[in-house]
């Protein structure tokens, strides 16, 4: 039996409640519901799970409080498979929590409250080192302190480990944590952040995609990414190194919660290429992965088993 790939994920960890309703809230207006749901979520957590579902050997360095929420979150990671040695229980703050609005096209608008998350420092790096350099794949995003980020980056680097960083929320990174970066995994907004470039929503019938995705590609590239995957939702994802630009084309689904799509595509993502496999077969992998969480609700219960995708793969029909 081949050697499971070993993933460190560094990041957040946040309880979700999410509220669905027809369409989003307008400031100062209520609406009905028609579905309420407690879940464990946050970007660092959900990939850290999309990961061990798929097949990894998958560690989580992060922060808690010392509560109800903490304690689930806890228990969601380990029933999934991953390791949480590297988890701190903090009694000085609480956990982080969000309140997630779900229309019925599964878009969704989130207030995210940090909590335990900006408590992770360094020092958690620095616990969790031999785990960094032992890996075969770190995996990141922007939930808790850039400094924190910054320190992982740098010691995977030195350590020859491969990167990828999910820069979100959206922030200003600096050149040199760019250039140690192995892919960065931007959406749309976080590319547009990065770039500065607006992006357009018409395709080009010959390439699939805006020009502009191209320029905002070119723009991150230029300030040391070494690769970037723009993700486009339902468009799909664009591939593009100094060489060359490729879009991946989405599967077609039903989307009904798309709050967890980009976490499946980054655990998805970093998995395959942490196996070996080439960056087009892990894009197309990941793109699987993504698709189907957006058809399930709540964040982790949406992530789906290696089976599943692989299955999907078999049987959905090809991207256009």
């Amino acid at each position: 039996m081949a050697r499971r790939p070993r993933i460190v994920v560094l990041g957040s960890l946040v309880f979700d409640f999410v509220a669905r309703a027809p369409r989003l809230p307008r400031e100062g207006e209520t609406l009905l519901g028609d579905l309420f749901g407690m879940f464990p979520g946050g970007k660092g957590a959900n990939q850290a799970v999309q990961a061990a579902r798929l097949g990894a050997e998958v560690f989580m360095i992060g922060r808690v409080g010392r509560d109800l929420l903490g304690e689930r979150l806890l228990a969601s990671l380990q029933e999934s498979g991953v390791d949480t040695q590297c988890v701190k229980q903090d009694p000085a703050v609480k956990t982080a929590s969000c309140c997630i609005h779900v229309d019925a096209q599964g878009h969704n608008a989130i207030i995210m409250v940090p909590e335990a998350n900006l408590a992770c420092r360094e020092e958690d790096v620095e616990a969790a080192a031999r785990l960094i350099e032992s890996a075969d794949l770190v995996l990141a995003q922007l939930e808790i302190p850039l400094s924190t980020v910054t320190a992982a980056v740098g010691l995977a680097s030195r350590s020859s480990v491969k990167i990828i960083l999910n820069p979100a929320p959206a922030q200003a990174l600096p050149k040199a944590l760019l250039a140690q970066v192995t892919l960065l995994t931007p959406n749309e907004s976080e590319a547009e952040t990065l770039s500065g470039c607006r992006i357009g929503r018409e395709t080009h019938p010959d390439t699939g995609y805006h020009p502009s995705v191209a320029e905002a590609a070119r723009k991150i590239l230029h300030d040391g990414s070494q690769a970037v995957i723009i993700t486009l939702a339902e468009r799909g994802a664009f591939y593009a190194t100094p060489e060359k630009f490729r879009l991946f084309p989405a599967y077609s689904v039903h989307a009904v919660d798309t709050t967890a799509a980009g976490d499946a595509f980054n655990g998805a993502v970093a998995v395959a290429l942490a196996e070996g496999r080439s960056m087009e077969d892990a894009i197309r992998f990941a793109n699987a992965a993504g698709a189907i969480a957006a058809t399930r609700a709540g964040a982790q219960p949406s992530l789906p088993a290696r089976a599943e995708v692989e299955t999907f793969i078999q049987q959905a029909s090809p991207p256009n």
